[in-house]
């Protein structure tokens, strides 16, 4: 998310994610400790802080990004492409009824 949205606050984050604030805090604390995340001072309100990905941070997304790409090929390679549709739809489907509840 902080790629996709980068100087986004913690509590949006935990909105944007569907976590508590205190569940989002605890991991982009672990993630600044580790080099992931850099926080910066927002302009105008003393409190809020941006978050953005460091390079390192970058970097590890990508190579999480081709972690998943690759267990998905592998996941995948045994359906056919109605099943795998099939699949993808109905964890889209998990996942909106996982949120709305």
């Amino acid at each position: 998310m902080l790629s996709a949205y980068p100087g986004i606050s913690n509590a949006d984050l935990a909105r944007l994610t569907v976590l508590t604030p205190q569940t989002v805090s605890v991991i982009v604390g672990n993630l600044e400790k580790a080099g992931s995340v850099v926080r910066r001072p927002h302009a105008v309100h003393g409190r809020i802080q941006h978050l953005d990905l460091s390079d390192s941070g970058r970097a590890l997304l990508k190579k999480c990004r081709e972690r998943v790409q690759r267990l998905e090929r592998e996941l995948t390679a045994a359906l056919s492409a109605n099943e795998e549709r099939a699949v993808r739809r109905w964890l889209v489907a998990v996942s909106i009824a996982d949120t709305a509840g």
